[in-house]
């Protein structure tokens, strides 16, 4: 098979990085890809989200599967964009269709399916700039701390947990007035829940599923949990409570609920499902929905997937999920992720990196990379994602902390308490 993935970070170097071990395999193309992604396929200089070029591409590359990184392609439409084109229909898509997508594009829309499903979530309602005083009113109604969310796509940014009900209120109207953009037109005001998140996420032929293997990641720039938000400093899998008994509890109440809810609404949804949860007392709770596979999840989801991934993938289109086997590996999977100075916030990109040959005991998924004058040069915020696996997480740890010790860049910077809550 020819392969397209669309996407350019950790997550599609680690997916690149499977499919590259298939048999079934015949070339796989990266767009754009990274420093990374080139060692296991081929990169293509096109954007995941122009979808002309792409159909170019796919037909120039006799491309037979395409597997769809982000969520932004796929809350513009890829999947729509080439089942309705006669010329390219024929090459299926691993992806929701832009209804689909709205689990991830818009926070009002996954809970109105959560709450229409009885799937269990926290306490909500939406507001608009014209329904400001209203959204004031259900703030006075809530203990602290107040959880606002943008509707839409944020960039992971749009969510804001504040202890102090004026500036709450104050944060609400600035966000309304588009402090996100249009993402933020509609803003979600949410119960908080208290309690350990953790991360599900499953393959959907919108028919059967594969449940892959659980993860935890660090959203926090600083150590024990401080500081802004990231896209992710790291993550484990699999993650100590969540055992057989929550893990029962989780697909009776909502992976097999949310399958059957988007069959009941007429959502054929082929693609990853992402549950973002929470354990309150042992039992779970949906934070939110992502349609795609998280990222550093991926790094430490699927090294632990031992059967052959483009076998898997492949089954979707034809919903024969329940016709392959998806065997677990039995260890602990670890990702530390080195960062840019000043990330989240300004940082400098083209800096130098070394040491890469010197990493023997980590898997190395590049992020934000790229090549300049034959050199591997940082070209993002999160720049590295060093996996390492053990027979306990303790142990795998210690392989990917030896091992960004090795790698150098100018302003490195990676969190040492990965784990640190588990």
């Amino acid at each position: 098979m020819n392969v397209l993935i669309l996407g350019s970070g950790g997550r599609e170097h680690t997916i690149a990085w499977k499919i590259a071990q298939s048999k079934k395999l015949n070339k796989l193309y990266i767009a754009p890809g990274n420093a990374g992604t080139k060692e296991v396929g081929e990169n293509l200089n096109v954007a995941a989200d122009d979808f002309e070029t792409l159909k170019i591409k796919a037909l120039e590359l006799d491309i037979n599967l395409i597997v769809v990184g982000p969520e932004d392609p796929l809350v513009k439409g890829v999947r729509d964009f080439f089942d309705n084109d006669a010329e390219v229909k024929h090459i299926p898509v691993i992806g929701p269709d832009k209804v689909g997508a709205q689990l991830e594009g818009s926070k009002e829309f996954a809970k109105e399916f959560m709450a229409k499903h009885n799937i269990p979530t926290a306490g909500y309602q939406s507001f608009t700039l014209d329904t400001l005083n209203e959204g004031y009113k259900y703030l006075e109604t809530l203990k602290p701390p107040y959880v606002l969310k943008a509707d839409g796509l944020a960039a992971g940014k749009g969510v804001l947990i504040i202890e102090d009900l004026q500036e709450t209120k104050d944060a609400l109207k600035i966000m309304l007035e588009g402090q996100f953009g249009a993402a933020s037109d509609k803003v979600v005001i949410e119960e908080f829940l208290s309690g350990i998140e953790v991360s599900y996420f499953a393959l959907s032929d919108g028919e059967n599923y594969k449940l892959f293997p659980e993860a935890k990641d660090y959203k926090r720039i600083g150590e024990n949990d401080t500081g802004l938000n990231t896209g992710g400093m790291g993550a484990v899998s699999p993650v100590p409570f969540a055992d057989k008994v929550f893990t029962k509890k989780v697909i009776d109440r909502i992976i097999e609920p949310t399958i059957k809810g988007l069959k009941a609404d007429g959502i054929h949804y082929q693609g990853f499902l992402f549950f973002g949860l929470i354990e309150v007392n042992m039992e779970p709770y949906v934070i939110e929905y992502n349609v795609r596979m998280g990222d550093p999840e991926t790094e430490v989801v699927i090294p632990r997937i031992k059967s052959d991934l483009l076998e898997i993938l492949a089954a979707v289109p034809n919903q024969k999920l329940n016709t392959v086997p998806c065997e677990i590996i039995d260890e602990a999977a670890t990702t530390v992720m080195l960062v840019s100075g000043g990330y989240p916030g300004d940082y400098p990109k083209g800096k130098i990196m070394t040491g890469f040959g010197k990493v023997k005991n980590s898997l190395m998924f590049h992020a934000g990379t790229t090549v300049k004058d034959d050199q591997v040069v940082t070209n993002g915020g999160r720049v590295i994602a060093l996996t390492s696996m053990a027979d306990n997480k303790d142990n795998a740890l210690l392989k990917s902390y030896e091992s960004a010790e090795l790698i150098d860049f100018e302003g490195k910077y990676y969190r040492k308490d990965i784990g640190f809550d588990l």
